[in-house]
């Protein structure tokens, strides 16, 4: 079995992605919810985020730098990102009360 995790992360994408859109984003933005249990729903909107930017600036449908964009999406581990994007805002907020 080939080890594909990248810098701690489940692999390449999935580090890409959270380095390059959502490391200074306030979840917030995104959820009112930050229960570990919420990941998924919070992983959900994520990619439909990171989707509809790729929609938005590369031209929709049938454009071969979107297709290939969206494929490279399709190996992120969302579900990783919004825990991890979740546990943060909850130790951020924990310090500071």
């Amino acid at each position: 079995m080939i080890d594909k995790t990248y810098n701690g992360w489940t692999n390449y994408a999935t580090w890409r992605v959270k380095l390059e859109l959502f490391d200074y984003v306030d979840p917030r933005d995104f959820s009112t919810r930050f229960h570990p249990d919420e990941a998924y729903n919070l992983g959900h909107d994520l990619k439909e985020y990171a989707e509809n930017l790729i929609y938005e600036n590369g031209g929709g449908n049938g454009n071969l730098a979107v297709d290939y964009a969206l494929a490279f999406l399709s190996d992120v581990n969302w579900h990783e990102i919004a825990e991890h994007l979740i546990e943060d805002h909850l130790a951020e907020n924990e310090t500071a009360e």
